[in-house]
């Protein structure tokens, strides 16, 4: 990263001859939103926030208000909140040079935090874990489509191949760079059973660094991949018959320097054990937030390695949860598969470590660990909500979740997903108009 210059009041500052700040505020759809600051209104900030209109709580993902909220948004006038930047992540964009980003986080106007904001969520999980003693570490993969100029994939779609993962090559290094610049370190990529589709992994890290770095990865990628002339689609499912983009979550619990999810040979620490029992038992709830779109739920299908039910195995990558041990006892731990690519990073992490806290609180104690395909397990598993309107309602009945949560976010977070049945339940698809227009 580029050296900084002293602010305000000793504070750290911008980078030498640095142009813009975009200060952005990660929305509830995952998009960063905000505004470019010069360098000496980024100082002001720093010192003394900024304003931005709270209507970035209320719109849906093209933009419209959603008119069912009161408090804030359109129907209260689209009133200020107040941004204060959180230095620990201003980093530098390599794509626009002399451009730097830095994360917010929104107040209400009285001071008070916006309970409603997604760091904000994430925070309140992370505390809710950190009172039983642990700390989270996790990394995110996310398989992405990159189209080309025409709109064409730009792999036929071969798994792992060392063939066609050097049509990516020139995204590839333009994406290392800017993610160096970002402060993440990419660790690995390679292809998928998917024409276009390109896993990329990046390295595990403490708590909200975690999903700040997921956040800025998908802002990077789409970035970069602009800059080249394509086009890069975190789209759940994309075309019928093929591989859908997920968006895993590898997640681990550590305590006093430890790895409390590696242990002794032979079996499985408990709180691994304990977590695993929470996560399948709130998976039909979060769900609404691992699947938040009407999209999300045509990837989960059987045969696609894209869990249908709230199973768990060792080694396992037809389950939902899929433990992971090995000699080095710094990378014991669970994956998460149910997420798609289009959760929000904060929210799925957030989901998943009240879910986590919640099991080694109680101390659960998960069911067998599926063999063989796990999608054809139902009786052994139950399933998981395959549809968001279905997902909804498990969420609506899972207390401890919302209550974990935070009432009022649930609330806030509900309406926006019933509103998203309501847009999709009022339009009218050219699928619809193709099946039935000349046969009723």
């Amino acid at each position: 990263m580029t050296k900084l210059e002293p602010g305000l009041a000793g504070e750290p500052g911008v980078s030498v001859g640095a142009e813009f700040i975009l200060l952005g505020v990660p929305d509830l759809n995952g998009s960063i939103r905000g505004k470019a600051l010069r360098p000496a209104a980024f100082q002001s900030a720093v010192a003394n926030g900024t304003v931005i209109t709270d209507l970035l709580l209320g719109l849906d993902p093209v933009d419209v208000p959603i008119t069912d909220y009161e408090r804030f948004g359109i129907r209260s006038g689209a009133g200020d909140l107040r941004l204060c930047p959180e230095l620990g992540t201003l980093r530098d964009l390599s794509w626009r040079p002399g451009w730097q980003l830095c994360l917010a986080t929104p107040l209400w106007l009285d001071g008070t935090t916006c309970e409603l904001a997604v760091r904000a969520v994430l925070r309140r999980a992370l505390a809710d874990i950190a009172e039983l003693g642990y700390e989270v570490l996790a990394a995110f993969e996310y398989e992405v489509r990159i189209f080309d100029r025409d709109g064409g994939p730009l792999s036929s779609g071969i798994s792992y191949s060392l063939a066609e993962v050097h049509r990516f090559d020139e995204f590839i290094v333009r994406l290392d760079g800017a993610l160096s610049g970002l402060g993440i370190e990419l660790s690995a990529v390679h292809t998928e059973a998917g024409p276009g589709l390109l896993e990329v992994n990046i390295a595990a890290r403490r708590g909200m660094q975690a999903a700040d770095d997921a956040s800025m990865l998908k802002l990077a990628v789409k970035a970069v991949a602009a800059t080249l002339g394509l086009r890069a689609s975190f789209l759940a499912k994309t075309v019928p018959g093929e591989e859908g983009s997920g968006g895993h979550v590898h997640f681990s619990c550590w305590r006093e320097g430890e790895n409390a999810f590696s242990g002794s040979a032979g079996g499985l620490p408990g709180a691994l054990q304990a977590a695993v029992g929470g996560i399948l038992n709130h998976l039909a709830g979060a769900s609404l937030l691992l699947n938040p779109t009407i999209n999300s739920y045509k990837r989960l299908v059987p045969g696609y390695f894209a869990p249908v039910n709230a199973s768990w195995g060792i080694e396992n990558r037809s389950t939902a949860v899929r433990v992971i041990r090995s000699d080095r006892l710094e990378l014991g731990r669970l994956e998460c598969r149910r997420p798609g690519a289009d959760a929000n990073p904060y929210l799925a992490l957030a989901a998943l470590t009240v879910a986590a806290a919640d099991g080694i609180r109680l101390g659960t104690t998960p069911p067998p660990p599926a063999t063989g395909d796990a999608s054809q397990q139902q009786q052994q598993f139950a399933a998981l909500p395959a549809s968001l309107e279905a997902a909804l309602q498990a969420f609506s009945a899972d207390d401890v979740l919302r209550r974990s949560l935070g009432a009022e976010f649930s609330d806030y977070y509900a309406i926006s997903r019933a509103w998203e049945l309501k847009a999709w339940q009022e339009a009218v698809s050219e699928w619809e108009r193709a099946r039935y227009e000349r046969a009723v």
